[in-house]
């Protein structure tokens, strides 16, 4: 479908268009000192003129009326957050008189529509998608969600310091994956559809505001505007008093990881890092979940509930009274190793799209890219491990 220039307040329409059609709408808003996503009813909540700084342990937001609605970068949410919640039962069970009696209630997710998300966290999705349901074992739980889930994305136009999503090939355009997808150009928005579900939401907005489609020149200009950004993010370099910009050069680096599995500089990172969790809480595609059961104090109602899991806790390579991964150093090479060789081997992909997210939210700035680098410059000299 052909774009078309959507005005700045069409973007209540589109909410409300959204809502009427049984969506619940969350977008991004401004909420404790960061740009998280929330319910959306009222497009006023959306972060119009505010703009995050963001480097290795850093996240701070500053108002600049200069700024637009989308301007800022990935916050700590994704669409993770939704289609696999860090909490959720699974299975429930009542004591009768009769016995034990399952209580679980019957599923059935909402109609969800997010506005607002990237090209990093579309491929984030399809990561996902290939976990959750590309295989023969299918969570029918991300499924259901799945299917009833509606994207409108944003293509970028500012990139954060910790953005490396050109390494990557996720970004800063929008790719596939969305519904429909908005560019930011002055007080408008160039609006365009990629479903049925998308055209259906465009020709709501139609009999509410007048869409005026794009000029053949406004198209190729409307393209232009992530690509510049890409070709930014490509060729710039540090300006002083600035974050040096990020990039991730992912020549061959399954193998230079996996043969450098005893390398010193796994050592040197684990003297840093905390073992808080927070790059896997908060990266779109980590997806290890652990499974307990949870009682009422009167031990009559019990759950069983699925959590987010993380690698860097010493419970998750628990085995058989043993632990696999005793150490820092080994359960951030774990990490790390997966993400970027082993996920490779495992689903035909790199497990990472440069959103940046681990670098800003790391307590102390252990930045991803800068650990491969200083892998990639000195090669381990000793016999490196098999990566099994």
């Amino acid at each position: 479908m052909q774009p078309v220039w959507l005005p700045r307040h069409g973007l209540q329409h589109l909410i409300n268009v959204l809502r009427d059609r049984g969506h619940r709408v969350v977008g991004p808003q401004v909420a404790d000192g960061a740009v998280v996503y929330r319910d959306l009813a009222d497009a006023s909540l959306l972060p119009t003129g505010w703009l995050d700084h963001q480097d290795g342990g850093v996240y701070r937001l500053h108002h600049d009326p200069r700024a637009g609605t989308f301007d800022h970068v990935v916050g700590p949410h994704s669409l993770k957050n939704y289609l696999f919640p860090a909490r959720e039962t699974i299975e429930a069970w009542s004591r009768t008189p009769d016995g034990w009696q399952q209580t679980t209630p019957t599923y059935e997710p909402e109609q969800l529509a997010v506005i607002g998300i990237r090209g990093c966290d579309l491929a984030a999705l399809a990561i996902q998608d290939r976990v959750f349901m590309g295989g023969e074992s299918i969570d029918v739980r991300y499924k259901a969600r799945r299917e009833k889930l509606f994207v409108v994305a944003v293509n970028c136009r500012r990139a954060a310091a910790t953005c490396f999503c050109h390494s990557m090939g996720c970004g800063p355009a929008a790719g596939p994956g969305f519904d429909i997808a908005l560019t930011e150009v002055g007080d408008r928005f160039a609006i365009e559809a990629a479903t049925e579900a998308g055209e259906a939401v465009l020709a709501d907005i139609t009999g509410r505001v007048s869409l005026v489609p794009l000029t053949p020149d406004e198209v190729a200009s409307v393209r232009h505007v992530p690509e510049t950004l890409r070709e930014t993010m490509q060729a710039r370099v540090a300006e002083e008093g600035k974050p040096r910009p990020r990039s991730l050069d992912t020549e061959k680096i399954r193998e230079l990881l996996f043969e450098n599995l005893t390398h010193p500089r796994w050592a040197e990172v684990a003297d840093r890092c905390l073992s808080c969790a927070n790059c896997t809480l908060v990266c779109p595609t980590c997806f290890c979940s652990s499974v307990g059961e949870v009682t009422d104090l009167t031990g009559d109602e019990v759950s069983r509930e699925r959590q987010w899991a993380s690698c860097f806790t010493l419970e998750h390579s628990q085995m058989h009274g043993a632990n696999a991964r005793p150490s820092t150093a080994s359960r951030y090479r774990q990490w790390l190793t997966h993400k970027l060789a082993g996920w490779i081997d495992q689903f035909g992909t790199s497990g990472c799209t440069g959103c940046g997210r681990c670098i800003t939210w790391c307590p102390v700035g252990i930045d991803i890219t800068e650990e491969v680098a200083a892998i990639r410059e000195s090669p381990a000299s000793s016999p490196p491990l098999s990566p099994s």
